[in-house]
């Protein structure tokens, strides 16, 4: 990875690319400080341990622990996303016909995101408002009300509107994606803070026996989170090499090739959505708060729906699961891979082409994806049930969940700037051979 990074930088136009990335991430950084008016943002501090906060604040960057215009960050964004993917599978006809169109048809539906995002952050931003406001005793909102909560959701969704447009400037003109990145950035700047809280914790004010106890933990602390990250590269890398024979009529000659599948061909999307999902409930539990605080009912749903208790772990865990499957049948569609291959005169030895490649297809994709999904759960849950059963810290920044995102976001970063930079080395070539 650093020698893509050392031949990306002698690039001018990656360079360039980095410079605007960069550029682009400082001034979410600026708005991410920026509190929303007519909040008190120490209210918000009391708040940092429930679950909805942290899920809200890594989706949001960090934005949200200043209770920030950017607090939303790109969840909106990314729930209206999986709805309209949703709406996709023949739901709406009219959806499923813009799927199959190509760039006019992603412009269509990103349009469509965009009206659903904007519903939907308006909605999330007036339920959190009031819900953390009842919960926070030092008083979240300085003038409760319905003005004041209403100019709160609209300054926080226009910045989550905004956040996300940073985020497809960064798409179009700098490196990588654009939404990956802004939560990547954000939890990467959530690490000296945590660090800092952590020696002054642990570390100052220790006699002698406490503080080598602490370096021995902190020891074995950072070994085993060198290993998670090794091994979290090694799944996301594998993949199962399908091989391939291309037919040459012509001289009777065959080509070989393979199709790649990934044991995690979702990525790091299934634990982003499964984020996003969880937030719902939480979010309109929160407009409920003030006056049902203390009803069984309330109760009940909040266990659930926590990430600090069994049951919403165990939520978590099977909509990343769900998600796992769905996701990866989106990416590869072995319908259309049957069909494309069959039309290139392609075939899987042994298996014939049409309907038994799909099948097969079909069925390698599930058993990969059965890999990936308990991947990924584990990854994103094993923190939260360490929290739940030794009482051990629940960091934001170093998380399951973060972990995962940081280091997806920074190999598909890395592949985007190799891809270009073999692009432009291409390209240099074919030019000096023409002169």
């Amino acid at each position: 990875m650093f020698q893509i990074l050392k031949n990306g930088f002698q690039d001018k136009d990656i360079r360039s690319r980095l410079a605007f990335t960069a550029i682009m991430l400082i001034v979410f950084r600026i708005g991410a400080s920026i509190t929303v008016p007519g909040v008190n943002a120490a209210g918000i501090q009391e708040l940092a341990e429930s679950g909805l906060f942290s899920l809200l604040n890594t989706l949001g960057g960090g934005a949200l622990s200043s209770y920030s215009i950017f607090s939303l960050g790109v969840s909106p964004y990314i729930t209206a996303s999986i709805i309209i993917q949703l709406l996709q599978m023949e739901i709406i006809p009219s959806f499923t016909e813009w799927s199959k169109q190509g760039e006019v048809g992603r412009r269509k539906l990103n349009r469509w995101t965009r009206y659903f995002a904007v519903a939907i952050g308006f909605f999330q931003a007036l339920a959190i408002s009031i819900g953390f406001n009842s919960l926070s005793a030092l008083g979240l909102i300085d003038n409760p009300g319905f003005v004041t909560y209403l100019l709160i959701a609209l300054f926080m969704t226009a910045g989550s509107m905004f956040v996300v447009w940073i985020g497809e400037q960064i798409t179009e003109y700098g490196i990588g994606n654009g939404t990956s990145i802004i939560i990547f950035a954000g939890i990467l700047a959530q690490v000296p803070s945590e660090l800092t809280a952590y020696y002054q914790r642990n570390i100052v004010g220790a006699s002698s026996s406490e503080l080598n106890q602490q370096m021995i933990y902190a020891g074995i602390f950072v070994l085993v989170f060198i290993l998670l990250i090794m091994f979290v590269i090694f799944m996301s890398q594998a993949e199962r090499k399908i091989p391939i024979r291309y037919s040459k009529r012509a001289n009777s000659a065959s080509q070989k090739s393979h199709l790649p599948l990934k044991i995690n061909s979702a990525g790091v999307i299934p634990v982003i959505f499964a984020s996003s999902l969880i937030m719902v409930p939480q979010t309109v539990l929160g407009l409920f708060a003030a006056d049902y605080s203390e009803a069984s009912w309330y109760k009940i749903l909040s266990t659930i729906f926590n990430l600090k208790e069994p049951a919403g772990i165990a939520i978590y865990a099977i909509v990343i699961i769900l998600f796992t499957f769905f996701y990866a049948h989106i990416q590869i569609n072995p319908e259309r891979a049957a069909e494309n291959l069959q039309k290139a005169g392609g075939y899987i030895p042994s298996i014939r082409p049409g309907l038994a490649t799909k099948e097969y297809l079909q069925k390698m994709l599930n058993r990969l994806s059965t890999v990936g999904s308990i991947f990924l759960m584990g990854v994103a849950v094993l923190p939260l049930l360490g929290a739940y059963f030794f009482d051990m810290p629940q960091s934001i920044a170093l998380g399951g969940t973060s972990l995962l995102i940081v280091v997806g976001v920074a190999l598909d970063t890395a592949k985007q700037i190799e891809g270009r930079t073999i692009k432009r080395q291409y390209v240099g070539f074919i030019h000096n051979e023409k002169d």
